[in-house]
């Protein structure tokens, strides 16, 4: 699944473009849990991860996504993969509704993880961003290192790192 706004074929001025592979995990739902993101641009590479104690996969997600995307510092063309169905639905299909509806749901409820779309919605704004679904655990080179990292962020907080 791509959400469509691919990227001009060339950069609007100059813009940077980064490959970024992003990923949560979660041992036990709620339980420890870790993000990673994995950015690529030029022949460069960098690797960020992180945790909570106590959060859901669907939090390392949103989270993971946010933060490679907060790691660029000025606006860039991103070519953004992810694993998580709940990433793509919510910025292909609910975020309009929900920020038409004041952040609540059809079902007049407030969004979960409110906070984090909010801050993704934040950081989408800033860049030209190519959507991309990758199945996870199927051999795509950059979500497997996306998963280590977000498995790396989990050892971090269990302190087992």
């Amino acid at each position: 699944m791509t959400l469509p706004t691919p990227p001009p074929a060339t950069p609007p001025n100059d813009q940077t473009v980064v490959e970024i592979w992003t990923d949560g995990a979660c041992k036990g739902n709620p339980g420890p849990g870790g993000w990673g993101a994995w950015l690529c641009s030029g022949g460069r590479e960098r690797e960020l991860f992180g945790g909570e104690e106590v959060t859901t996969n669907n939090r390392m997600e949103l989270t993971a996504v946010i933060e490679g995307l907060r790691a660029l510092n000025r606006p860039c063309v991103v070519n953004l993969h992810v694993d998580s169905t709940y990433v793509m639905n919510g910025m292909s299909t609910w975020i309009e509704g929900w920020k038409r509806n004041g952040w609540r749901t059809g079902g007049k409820k407030p969004v979960k993880n409110m906070d984090l779309w909010k801050a993704l919605d934040e950081e989408v704004a800033r860049h030209t961003i190519t959507w991309t679904w990758v199945k996870g655990h199927s051999g795509d080179v950059g979500n497997e290192k996306a998963d280590e990292l977000a498995n790396r962020g989990v050892d971090a907080v269990r302190g087992t790192v």
